[in-house]
């Protein structure tokens, strides 16, 4: 393995400090939701998509895609957001295979509920532990990160079936 970049002593140390602060922010976030709302975060983000989309309604390809999440796993979540009342599948008339995802007034009003405890939350554990300027660092370094992440994934989208 002699083509393997190994990581340097202060990569090691940068590498492993961002996968702590992230894994233990997105923890304390999850914790807080759970007990404040009674929700996962991964169902306050498929609430937070849906809420932001035209007509509060997004194909369950397009959610999934945006929510970063598997097509199965996304349909796993609507179906328990539905038992909840939060959230109707309707089926797409242009598309057999497809359906949307609508977000219902009962749904609107749990994101509206669980909102305010969520945003604190992402305040104090992020937003009040910096400065300004790394603020900006995060999210520049955060808008690359992303944008790199997205190149990788065009190839692998395109070559993807349209379905549900």
């Amino acid at each position: 393995m002699t083509d393997v970049r190994w990581l340097s002593e202060e990569e090691q140390a940068t590498w492993r400090a961002f996968l702590d602060a992230s894994q233990l922010l997105f923890e304390a976030l999850e914790h807080e939701l759970q007990a404040d709302a009674g929700i996962p975060h991964g169902y306050y983000e498929i609430l937070v998509r849906l809420s932001e989309a035209p007509d509060r309604r997004l194909r369950m390809s397009e959610l999934a895609k945006r929510s970063m999440s598997s097509r199965s796993r996304i349909s796993h979540a609507i179906g328990r957001l539905e038992d909840m009342g939060w959230v109707e599948r309707h089926a797409c008339t242009t598309d057999r295979r497809g359906s949307y995802a609508v977000l219902t007034d009962t749904g609107f009003r749990a994101l509206e509920a669980a909102a305010p405890g969520h945003v604190e939350g992402v305040r104090t554990h992020l937003f009040d532990q910096l400065d300004a300027d790394d603020l900006r660092a995060l999210h520049r370094i955060s808008d690359h990160l992303t944008r790199h992440l997205e190149e990788l994934e065009r190839p692998m989208d395109q070559s993807q079936p349209e379905g549900p």
